[in-house]
């Protein structure tokens, strides 16, 4: 995730560079476009809107730029001091502001809210190759750094106060007034949310930092061992650790058959099909609808039906068609393309897992629902097939410079689902400056507090009524109004005081 973590070491890359190298088409002027809800209600608004992005942060003789694109909703902003929201968008393309629980704490809060895309995700791409030598500049160091000179662009502060497009301009007022800013992300995003709040304290009044894997860690093994076999049950367990052990078998009796079962022929390397058995186990559980996965297998064991061909229909019925998952996910000669396509975030999130904070899902040592294969070597091996020798996770420094879950920042709220797998590498214990909440119920997974639960990519929204649990949802989202509505008013006590 950043640069200054122990990766730009390992390759080698030169400022004179030729700028045409960068990705044509990119470098455009911002472009103001109207904005409103979309027609499918699933997003608050897919209108692109475009910044000149600095490449290279750190660098005193670059000055290459690049396209980054950027969405906006104003329509709840009070004019014109009402605070700005700012989604920040993670590890794939970002394709507009969902129309989830944030549009309610926007109107409530009568504030803007703007999104801004991860830099080479999606359409934001410095170059035209994802090469390993042209990824130099993908790190969260790199991003947070776009995400405050994004926010100083936007908001027309010191150094974009003359910015045609600046909101200054837009609220038809003079002078350098801010509004107040309040950061929001999940996941990988909400690491960044909590990250920027530690390393810009004075751009942001405070952060939402839903499900944020703040925490790097080498090998995390807890994501099975202490979550996904808690979450599935007792009954289910013994029957996910069969299935992998018939699996296996299966692969050494006829590999043909058994990959096609799962339409993975296209995976040539055995422990790469296995990854995605084990993948396939994990959506149920972190996306909050555990009964999908165990109910019908369960009930094969029961009944003495065959548990790969249940197992596979699970895949098929619920992984393939709700989640879009695909055995192309895992292959190498996929994430070897370095060509810029709609999945290209595969081979991108591997560069930055392989350079910066691993998360490795290694099996546990003992009573594993994953494959053994699955082990570091694996992963290090993937690594250097990826991206070249030399290629390692800079975990330790990741951690030394960000402070792992013992993040030394404040005013930053930290939520996690109780059956979310990825809550282990989050902050779970609270304090006053930096409250942590965990949402139980259920099915309560992966960013519940954002995104309600079950939660599939097809349906984007933020309503708790779905939740086992909604009262716990809402509990969790009352605290977080709380604290918004505290650092909100404490941060503008301090920009009046400041005028």
């Amino acid at each position: 995730m950043t640069t200054a973590i122990g990766y730009a070491l390992l390759m080698t890359f030169t400022v004179l560079l030729s700028y045409t190298s960068l990705s044509h088409g990119l470098l455009q002027d911002p472009r103001r476009i109207s904005h409103g809800l979309s027609a499918s209600g699933k997003y608050l608004t897919r209108d692109e809107l475009w910044f000149n992005q600095t490449l290279d942060h750190f660098s005193p003789y670059d000055h290459r730029k690049f396209g980054q694109r950027y969405y906006e909703y104003l329509d709840h902003l009070r004019v014109p001091d009402g605070p700005i929201f700012l989604m920040i968008c993670g590890e794939g393309p970002c394709n507009g502001i969902p129309n989830d629980y944030l549009s309610v704490l926007a109107k409530k809060f009568e504030a803007g809210v703007v999104s801004l895309e991860h830099r080479y995700y999606g359409k934001s791409s410095p170059f035209n190759s994802l090469a390993t030598e042209n990824l130099k500049y993908l790190s969260s160091k790199q991003a947070l750094s776009d995400l405050a000179a994004f926010r100083e662009y936007y908001q027309a502060s010191l150094l974009c106060c003359f910015c045609n497009d600046s909101l200054n301009v837009k609220l038809n007022r003079s002078g350098k007034v801010d509004n107040p800013w309040f950061f929001f992300g999940a996941s990988y995003s909400g690491a960044l949310s909590a990250w920027f709040r530690l390393k810009f304290p004075h751009l942001t009044c405070g952060s939402l930092a839903s499900s944020a894997v703040v925490r790097a860690v080498y090998e995390y093994f807890e994501y099975d061992q202490q979550q996904i076999g808690e979450s599935v049950g007792p009954e289910c367990k013994p029957v996910l650790q069969e299935i992998n052990k018939l699996v296996e078998l299966g692969l050494k009796v006829n590999n043909k058959a058994m990959k096609a079962l799962f339409n993975a022929t296209e995976l040539d390397v055995d422990a790469d099909f296995l990854y995605l058995i084990a993948d396939a186990q994990v959506v149920a559980v972190q996306y909050g609808n555990p009964d999908k996965l165990c109910v019908p297998l369960v009930e094969a064991k029961k009944n003495g039906s065959d548990l790969v061909e249940a197992y596979a229909k699970y895949v098929r019925e619920y992984c393939v068609e709700v989640f879009g998952l695909s055995s192309k996910t895992y292959s190498r000669k996929h994430l070897l393309d370095t060509r810029i396509t709609p999945e290209s975030a595969d081979r991108l999130w591997w560069f930055q897992t392989c350079t910066e904070v691993a998360y490795f899902q290694v099996a546990p040592g003992n009573d594993s629902i994953r494959s053994h294969q699955i082990n570091t070597e694996y992963h290090l091996d993937l690594c250097n097939s990826l991206f070249g020798k030399g290629v390692y996770p800079e975990v330790d420094a990741t951690n030394l410079y960000y402070g792992g879950d013992r993040i030394a920042a404040t005013k930053i709220v930290f939520t996690n689902g109780s059956q979310d797998p990825w809550r282990h590498a989050s902050k779970q214990t609270s304090s006053p400056d930096l409250p942590s909440y965990i949402v139980n119920c259920h099915n309560c997974g992966h960013g519940s507090d954002l995104r309600g639960c079950p939660q599939s990519p097809m349906i984007i929204e933020g309503d708790s009524k779905n939740c086992s649990s909604p009262d716990a949802v809402n509990k969790v989202r009352q605290h977080i109004i709380e604290h918004i509505d505290l650092w909100l008013s404490e941060c503008r006590g301090v920009l009046r005081s400041s005028m």
